[in-house]
């Protein structure tokens, strides 16, 4: 779908208007390219210190990640600069007209809220000096790991600075906080880093992630992260299904693409343009979970990816809206997740490694009216997470959900136009996002070297003012 207005601000006449009328401004955000480099410029790497209170000095480093942040950027080709040559061992020293693809500071030397002063230290000289679409990451100690209440107290405090720079530096640039646990860091880590820095990551900004631990390969060829993977998209007929299919087979996945009898059509057109196959079923039929289960066991024999994208809407308010609605919602965006999972989990299809990612959304978050059955089944969805993460951790089996925006589709597309604007202005990054920007997430979830982000729910809304 064309956002007209976006396209007029990137004319002459467009960003004069933009200037004198303070109208929203969309950037054009740098999204992935294969072959592209992670960054259009060096990172900027820092780290805190910690201070020593008996002497009023700081010891020379109190940070855990810098140096394995500092190799897994230089393993990705990324050029280092740094503020503290002292910290970061041989990046080269940060110029002040110096253009960044990157800002990066370790903060998991920070263990007093005195502390803090260090990011603006880190951040204020270099807030103008990114380039368009750059990105911020942060890094932390997750605050349920400190050793004292002052040190979490003072770690969770980076979550409003992070989302504060996600709204501030404007450009397109994103910002995200990573809380990392102890174990594994330099394997569990990369996946996430190099994800978040890259154009995979263009609509995805002012997020919490956490990393912990799990099962986490890297790839022999990080622009196939999915080589050998068989991976299953409910609901990839078209939009963001289909855009899902693209992105996972474009990144080496066998891709079992699943879609209602009635869009077989469409469906049969994504699985032959991935060269992937295609399942017509109506996962609300009965034993619908099992018959699903006997193809992906005859087929392939185990299925490493199980991502939830299918769903519908049947919006009325809820005084307004009759018992139908409210349960064939329910059932195919939520209850046939549970199903699906139940079968695969119970049968051993997923194997040790394996990846759930379901599809949520902001009105789970949030709520929206007239959407009280959807925004019900999404918040649902985010229980499931919540609850299966923990108990499938001894499987290695990680599960994760993605909550998107407003996204360009078919469906936004009907919204009244006066609705359709505010959804597109109302976030960061002042545009709607495009599904393709979903499936990346959903990709970077289910990549086998990111087996240690578990639990989370990623929001791919450009840093919505609407939610939490």
């Amino acid at each position: 779908m064309n956002d007209r207005y976006a396209s007029f601000v990137q004319s002459g006449a467009g960003r004069t208007l933009v200037k004198r009328l303070g109208l929203p401004d969309p950037p054009r955000l740098r999204r992935h390219r294969p072959g592209d480099p992670l960054l259009p410029g060096p990172a900027l790497l820092g780290a805190a210190t910690r201070s020593q209170a008996a002497t009023g000095s700081r010891a020379a480093t109190g940070s855990r990640l810098v140096e394995p942040v500092g190799r897994i950027l230089r393993a990705a080709g990324v050029e280092l600069a740094t503020d503290d040559p002292a910290a970061v061992g041989d990046a080269a020293a940060a110029s002040a007209d110096t253009r960044f693809g990157a800002l990066v500071y370790d903060a998991t030397g920070v263990t007093d809220s005195t502390e803090l002063r260090q990011l603006y230290d880190f951040f204020h000289p270099y807030a103008r000096s990114l380039h368009a679409s750059g990105r911020v990451v942060v890094l932390g100690t997750p605050p349920e790991r400190c050793a004292t209440p002052r040190e979490a107290t003072a770690q969770r405090a980076l979550e409003g600075l992070t989302r504060s720079i996600g709204k501030e530096f404007g450009r397109g640039v994103t910002a995200q906080l990573v809380y990392v646990a102890d174990a594994g860091t330099e394997t569990s880590l990369e996946a996430t880093l190099r994800f978040l820095l890259s154009g995979r990551s263009a609509y995805v900004s002012g997020q919490v992630i956490r990393v912990g631990t799990g099962p986490a390969t890297a790839p022999a060829d990080w622009e196939r992260p999915l080589d050998g993977q068989v991976v299953l998209v409910t609901g990839a007929a078209r939009g963001i299904g289909a855009a899902l299919a693209r992105v996972l087979a474009r990144d080496g996945a066998q891709v079992v693409a699943l879609d209602i009898p009635e869009a077989g059509d469409e469906l049969a057109a994504v699985a032959n343009e991935i060269s992937g196959s295609a399942v017509q079923l109506d996962l609300t039929a009965p034993n619908a979970a099992t018959r699903l289960a006997d193809h992906l066991a005859a087929r392939h024999g185990r299925v490493d990816v199980v991502v939830h994208n299918a769903g519908i809407t049947r919006d009325k308010t809820i005084a307004r809206m009759n018992a139908d609605r409210w349960d064939q919602v329910i059932d195919v965006n939520l209850s046939s997740q549970e199903r699906i999972n139940d079968v695969l989990l119970e049968r051993e299809l997923i194997p040790h490694g394996g990846r759930i990612v379901s599809v949520s959304s902001i009105a789970g978050i949030a709520g929206n009216r007239g959407q009280t059955n959807y925004a019900t089944s999404k918040a649902g969805v985010i229980g499931l997470v919540d609850a299966l993460a923990p108990a499938l951790a001894d499987r290695g089996i990680s599960v994760n959900a993605v909550a998107p925006g407003f996204i360009e589709t078919r469906l936004t597309a009907r919204i009244p136009l006066v609705l359709r604007e505010a959804g597109r202005r109302m976030n960061s990054l002042a545009q709607g996002g495009l599904p393709e920007d979903v499936a990346e997430t959903i990709g970077w979830l289910a990549w086998p070297a990111s087996g240690a982000v578990t639990g989370n729910v990623v929001r791919v809304c450009g840093q919505s003012l609407l939610g939490a």
